[in-house]
């Protein structure tokens, strides 16, 4: 026999008194009586047949089985605000909200132009915006406090579900007056005495330049790692490394001859780039068309000679 749901009020409640640590706070917070939410726990955890709080005087902390009911809790209310803003969206064309996750890069080179085409079509809909690492973000999809991330492939946990989108070419870039820029392909010896400039140590994009140099073999002398595109190749102009980027990042310093293209002797490094969502959750409207407009963004944005 399955048992009886608990109540979206007393899910309410539990999620209230878990983030703000209080009872008082949060009646005020949910408009009702102290009292009212204390019964809703106690017959939230009655039904459940789980301690979800621990109360020792007034410190209120939340218990091993109350961390995993909230996460899922969290889930479900975020699940009904979003089925709330679509059918509002649904009765008035171009309202809704869209929460997206994307790497820096991202955010920098590519959403600008899909988000400036997007307002157009969608003048009232709510954007949030939230930059970081893949893995990171990821970790807020699984918060709910995201509905998708745009990001590099990487391992992901059974409840993500990963789309590809794209896949692109990290290559090396130079000033003019470097010694690489007679190189069409730079001999793997010539690397081992190069300064790399290399994207954050926390980021997937370091993770993966790390792993292709040992795959070759490869002992460099030393990797700058800096948390900027732009600090990557204006370094690079100056002649004090080697910039490591995708051709669409230095998309304008190529065109102008300001940097130029090197490739090491070797197997070249590709990275998938794509969309991360939960398994269980289909896309909205609003959201098929905002990854509709960046997949035209993209096609214009990856193809640099």
């Amino acid at each position: 026999m399955q048992s009886e749901l608990p109540d979206l009020r007393q899910i309410r409640a539990f999620v209230a008194v878990a983030e703000t640590k209080s009872f008082t706070r949060a009646a005020e917070r949910l408009f009702l009586t102290q009292s009212a939410v204390s019964h809703s726990l106690r017959g939230l955890e009655e039904q459940l047949g789980a301690k979800l709080l621990d109360r020792r005087g007034k410190k209120i902390s939340v218990t091993q089985d109350g961390v995993v009911f909230l996460r899922r809790s969290r889930r479900v209310l975020s699940e009904l605000e979003s089925a709330t803003h679509e059918l509002d969206a649904l009765k008035r064309w171009g309202q809704g909200r869209i929460r997206i996750g994307a790497t820096h890069s991202l955010c920098q080179y590519l959403l600008p132009t899909a988000l400036r085409e997007f307002r157009d079509c969608f003048p009232r809909c709510e954007i949030h915006i939230e930059a970081g690492d893949t893995t990171q973000l990821i970790e807020y999809l699984n918060d709910s406090k995201l509905d998708l991330v745009l990001g590099l492939e990487t391992t992901v946990p059974p409840w993500c579900k990963f789309e590809s989108m794209f896949e692109d070419e990290l290559i090396c870039v130079v000033s003019p007056t470097h010694r690489w820029a007679n190189y069409e392909l730079v001999p793997v010896d010539d690397v081992e005495e190069e300064s790399l400039l290399v994207y954050a140590r926390n980021s997937e994009t370091y993770r993966l330049v790390r792993a292709h140099l040992d795959r070759t073999g490869l002992r460099l002398r030393t990797a700058l790692s800096l948390g900027s595109m732009e600090a990557i190749k204006e370094m690079a102009k100056i002649g004090i490394g080697v910039g490591i980027v995708a051709p669409w990042v230095a998309r304008r310093e190529l065109e102008s001859g300001e940097l130029l293209v090197c490739r090491f002797d070797g197997n070249s490094l590709h990275r998938k780039w794509g969309l991360f969502r939960h398994e269980s959750r289909d896309l909205s409207m609003v959201e098929e068309n905002f990854l509709g407009i960046c997949a035209e963004t993209v096609r214009g944005l990856i193809h640099v000679s």
